[in-house]
């Protein structure tokens, strides 16, 4: 169902949550999107997240009839929107960490460690492993919203 009236639904976050595993899963296993995120700065890194939020408030919002006005608001943004954008960038994460990419692709990272939960981590791992995730997130965020959008 299309339109203003639609109310956001814990059945839309589930539809979001497939539709983003569903595109997120094959750029996490890739070498080049590792490599890549590798050879990244943060400035383009943030430059992805400033492409994965208007392409997600692109489809929910330009692309549908949705009015953002009349959804219910986190902070003044668009609940639908904010779980959009969670479950884009969580997806990505949870697969790159449940598929153990980082210490596949990241073996021997350089750069100073830190405790994380009782694991020493190197943090160019950690460092990557981020850009990797927003790398991924503009993909992930096409599948949420469109599987959102579509039904």
């Amino acid at each position: 169902m299309v339109g203003a009236t639609r109310r956001f639904r814990l059945a839309d976050t589930a539809q979001q949550i497939v539709g983003g595993f569903l595109l997120a899963g094959p750029f996490v296993v890739t070498e080049e999107v590792w490599t890549l995120a590798a050879d990244m700065t943060w400035i383009q890194a943030l430059a992805t997240v400033g492409i994965v939020l208007a392409i997600g408030y692109g489809t929910l919002y330009k692309a549908d009839d949705r009015d953002p006005d009349s959804e219910s608001e986190v902070g003044g943004v668009p609940l639908r929107f904010v779980s959009l954008i969670l479950v884009s960038y969580c997806s990505v994460l949870v697969l790159a960490l449940s598929f153990g990419a980082p210490g596949t692709f990241l073996d021997g990272e350089a750069g100073r460690t830190v405790g994380v939960g009782g694991l020493t981590v190197a943090v160019g791992t950690i460092e990557v492993t981020l850009k990797a995730v927003s790398v991924g997130a503009v993909f992930s965020v096409i599948g949420a919203a469109t599987a959102d959008s579509l039904f």
